[in-house]
């Protein structure tokens, strides 16, 4: 752990804040934020807490954690505006759900004509504890975002309106998917909590990665 590299962190998801900007808001010079970052020295007591108030994180966070979990695969960390869009989805509760969802969509995809299928997916939670426990399954939910006229048979379409996404895009997620997607998603709630963001959980899809080689990973916030 390292208080200056957590520093540096904080100030990215800040907007790129500057050493200059952080420096005026402490009543400090640019040379001792510089100083704090190298680890060369920790800052007072009174510092410390003004710096927990300006990124909305503890004393923990900052002094005993390793927030930064981004990788050279991460790229792209911003808010965006996701246009409304209608979709079907599929879910499948297994060991190992995920292909079998999305390529359940895929086909659905090419059953009706899509050529390029938009794949998006989310963990599905309602699982029993012997599910989970007993027999190691989890379950995973694909959905399939329909172009315009498009109305597959045998599913319930489903409409999102337009909705604030905090999101970030990984490069190659599953030559380590165990350590980059939860990466990912810690690198996004801490975008969020320093940029006083909240996750919204109800009326619109909370969370979903895109399918594909590359991957965009979306928190909706307001």
């Amino acid at each position: 752990m390292s208080f200056g590299k957590n520093l540096q962190y904080l100030r990215q998801l800040s907007k790129n804040m500057t050493q200059e900007a952080l420096a005026e808001k402490l009543g400090v010079s640019r040379q001792t934020i510089s100083k704090w970052e190298m680890d060369a020295a920790n800052p007072e007591m009174d510092k410390a807490l003004e710096i927990c108030r300006i990124f909305n994180c503890s004393l923990d966070n900052l002094f005993r954690e390793e927030m930064d979990k981004r990788s050279d695969a991460y790229s792209n960390l911003r808010v965006e505006e996701v246009a409304g869009f209608c979709y079907i989805d599929y879910t499948v509760i297994s060991t190992e759900p995920e292909s079998d969802a999305i390529g359940r969509m895929c086909q659905t995809a090419k059953e009706n004509g899509i050529e390029i299928p938009r794949v998006i997916g989310w963990d599905f939670p309602n699982l029993s504890q012997e599910q989970v426990n007993v027999f190691n399954m989890h379950g995973y939910t694909a959905a399939l975002i329909l172009p315009e006229g498009i109305k597959p048979e045998g599913y319930q379409i489903k409409k999102q309106s337009a909705h604030k996404y905090v999101a970030i895009h990984i490069e190659r997620p599953y030559d380590n998917p165990f350590v980059t997607i939860p990466g990912a998603y810690h690198t996004l709630f801490d975008f969020m909590r320093t940029n006083g963001l909240e996750q919204v959980e109800s009326e619109v899809i909370p969370c979903f990665e895109t399918d594909g080689e590359s991957m965009d990973v979306y928190i909706a916030c307001k």
